[in-house]
C-alpha cells in the first residue's frame, strides 16, 4: 500500500517539475536575452499583467463572454449529437442513409466555413454560437456512434440470454456501455470549441478571450496577450480535468465487473 502511495506521488511530483521547468525556462531565458523580450516577456512579467487585468475586472468582462458562447454552442451539439450518435448506433439503416453526409460535414475544415456563417447570420453572437456548435458537433457525434456500435458482445448476449425487453437492453446495457466513448466525443469537442471561439471572436467581435488576445496584440501589450492565452489554457485543462472526474463516476461500473 505505502509503494502505491509512493508511486502515485512520485507521478505528481514528475508533472509539476515538467511544468516547473518549462517555466523556469520562460522566465530565464528573455531576461537572459537568448528569447527576444518583445516577443517573450519573463513568465513574471505575464503573471503581473494577469494580475492588473484581474483586478481591473477585464479579465472577468471578457471571459463571461467567451464561457457563454462557448457554452452555448457546445450545449447544443450535445443536444443533438448524442440522441442523433445513439439513433445511428442503434439502427443501422438509419446510420447507412445518414453516414454519407456525416462523413461530408465533419471532413470540412470548420474555420473555412466561417465566413458563409456570417453571410447567413452576420457578425453577432448567432454566427458565433453556430460556428461552435458546427466544429463541437462532429466528435460527440462520432465518438457516440462508435460508442453504441462497439459494446461488448458478451454483454448483450448475456442480457438477452435473460429475455429482457429491447429498451431494457438499451438502457441498462447499451447506452452505460458507450458513456465512455460519448465523454471521450465531450472532451475533444470541449477543446475544440475553445479553438473555434478564439478564432470567431478575433473577426467582428467587441468582447472575449479571443478579442481580447487580438486587441492586446495588436496595442502590443504583450504581457496582457500572453495572460490571455494563459488563462485560455487554465480553463482548457480545468474543463478536460472535469470531464475526466464525470467520466470516471458514470464508468464506475467498471470496477464491479473486474475480478476480484
Amino acid at each position: 500500500m505505502m509503494k502505491f502511495y509512493y508511486e502515485k506521488s512520485w507521478r505528481y511530483i514528475k508533472k509539476v517539475i515538467a511544468i516547473g521547468v518549462v517555466i523556469a525556462l520562460w522566465e530565464i531565458l528573455p531576461l537572459m536575452g537568448i528569447v527576444d523580450y518583445r516577443s517573450l516577456p519573463p513568465f513574471s512579467d505575464v503573471i503581473l499583467g494577469l494580475v492588473e487585468i484581474t483586478l481591473t475586472g477585464e479579465l472577468f468582462t471578457h471571459m463571461v463572454s467567451s464561457l457563454q458562447r462557448s457554452l452555448a454552442g457546445f450545449v447544443l451539439a450535445v443536444a443533438l449529437a448524442v440522441p442523433l450518435g445513439i439513433l445511428m448506433g442503434w439502427f443501422k439503416r438509419f446510420e447507412r442513409i445518414v453516414d454519407p453526409l456525416v462523413q461530408t460535414c465533419r471532413n470540412t475544415p470548420v474555420l473555412a466555413l466561417y465566413p458563409l456563417f456570417i453571410l447567413f447570420f452576420g457578425l453577432g453572437e448567432l454566427a458565433k454560437i453556430s460556428i461552435i456548435f458546427y466544429g463541437s458537433l462532429w466528435p460527440i457525434l462520432i465518438n457516440t456512434i462508435e460508442g453504441v456500435k462497439t459494446v461488448d458482445a458478451l454483454l448483450i448476449k448475456a442480457a438477452r440470454s435473460m429475455s429482457i425487453s429491447r429498451l431494457f437492453l438499451f438502457t441498462r446495457v447499451i447506452l452505460p456501455a458507450a458513456v465512455p466513448s460519448i465523454l471521450t466525443g465531450l472532451r475533444i469537442s470541449a477543446t475544440r470549441s475553445v479553438i473555434i471561439l478564439v478564432a470567431a471572436e478575433m473577426l467582428g467581435a467587441s468582447s472575449g478571450l479571443g478579442f481580447f488576445i487580438f486587441a492586446t496584440r495588436a496595442q502590443y501589450e504583450i504581457e496582457k496577450m500572453y495572460a490571455g492565452i494563459l488563462v485560455l489554457i487554465i480553463l482548457g485543462v480545468t474543463v478536460n480535468y472535469l470531464l475526466v472526474k464525470l467520466e470516471n463516476y458514470l464508468s464506475r461500473w467498471k470496477e464491479n465487473m473486474e475480478p476480484a
